[in-house]
């Protein structure tokens, strides 16, 4: 069966997004896109909510995209797509496609098929959604050495406590810490 992952960046002080959706303090650099190609790479499928499908959209088949992160763009592009929304009419992105309703039943069906594990990059609202349906199996959390002091809480909205059980780590030059759980087992 395959996994859903979440990878998400945060503040040291648990936010996702700084104000206005700002992301511009993550810890980008040469080993860090390294990573990211090669973790990328372990993914069949990738899960979107509205904000970040529109982002990435927005970003990975440009032209812009293809010439400063080649490796990555033909990935997220290459890679099959899944939007959940409510309110988003169609997608265009290739690979792509749009879930109106039913997403946890979408997801455990995606779940049951073969191939490589399923990613959720960003999305915190749809993550806890999914969270809340026990559809996430792994998270792999990115610590950034900044402290932001307002922005949007990684898991904003859950109801519920989820206990995780640590199950590695990764240091990065650049001070990023990277943490992997695996939810307890209730």
């Amino acid at each position: 069966m395959r996994k859903v992952i979440l990878f998400m960046a945060t503040s040291l002080d648990g936010y996702f997004e700084g104000p206005d959706h700002n992301i511009n303090w993550h810890n980008v650099d040469e080993e860090f896109n390294k990573f990211a190609i090669q973790q990328t790479g372990e993914f069949g499928a990738l899960l979107f909510g509205r904000v970040t499908y529109e982002l990435m959209a927005g970003y990975w088949p440009t032209e812009a995209a293809k010439h400063d992160d080649p490796d990555i763009a033909a990935l997220m592009n290459s890679l099959s797509k899944l939007v959940f929304s409510n309110t988003l009419q169609k997608v265009e992105w290739e690979n792509t496609t749009l879930v109106k309703n039913n997403f946890s039943e979408a997801v455990s069906k995606l779940k049951q098929q073969a191939g490589k594990d399923i990613a959720i990059l960003g999305s915190s609202d749809l993550t806890v959604s999914l969270m809340e349906q026990g559809l996430v199996d792994e998270f792999r959390i990115m610590i950034n050495p900044v402290v932001l002091g307002d922005g949007k809480p990684l898991f904003k909205g859950i109801k519920g406590q989820t206990k995780l059980k640590l199950i590695k780590t990764k240091t990065f030059k650049s001070g990023n810490v990277l943490l992997y759980y695996e939810p307890v087992k209730q």
